[in-house]
């Protein structure tokens, strides 16, 4: 994993260009580490909002998640989003980083700044060093790099989730 920002190390922070086998085997063991039962729990319960200009991205996560259980929701914008009706029933944000009019770093800071403490995984074609830094000071579940592997985006989406339904806004 990369080096932490303002003392906050994420579990996953897919922007490795080459993997180790120790990582693969790390992320896969994470990814299956659920059991049956809570995987079903998550899943079942979860309204993950997919907000990206790419239309190829959101039907492509529209069917990853969708596959894995959950209610999914996407977005072609961040206003759209934050105008939708699914706002306060969503239990994760995967956020482009990079959008025409709002990026996903100004939705995270308008859902905050509105009292919503939903889990946010941002994704981005463009993942500099700069990018990921600020990603890692503001506390996203993940930050991935587009290409990136559904197996590890699933066990992010599962950990975040799990961590914001132990917490106090569960």
């Amino acid at each position: 994993m990369g080096p932490t920002v303002s003392g906050y190390k994420p579990k996953y922070d897919f922007t490795i260009s080459s993997y180790t086998r120790t990582l693969q085997l790390a992320v896969m063991h994470s990814a299956t580490a659920l059991t049956q039962l809570e995987r079903v729990v998550l899943s079942r319960y979860s309204t993950v909002s997919v907000v990206d200009d790419d239309p190829s991205i959101r039907a492509a996560l529209d069917n990853l998640l969708k596959s894995q259980g959950h209610i999914v929701h996407t977005f072609a914008s961040a206003e759209d989003f934050l105008r939708s009706s699914q706002l306060n029933d969503t239990s994760c944000v995967i956020a482009d980083v990079q959008m025409p009019t709002m990026s996903g770093f100004e939705l995270l800071e308008q859902m905050r700044a509105q009292g919503h403490a939903a889990p946010f995984i941002l994704i981005t074609a463009f993942a500099d060093d700069r990018t990921r830094a600020r990603a890692l000071s503001v506390g996203v579940s993940g930050f991935f790099a587009k290409p990136f592997a559904g197996l590890e985006l699933i066990a992010c989406l599962d950990e975040a989730l799990r961590e914001h339904r132990g917490g106090t806004d569960a």
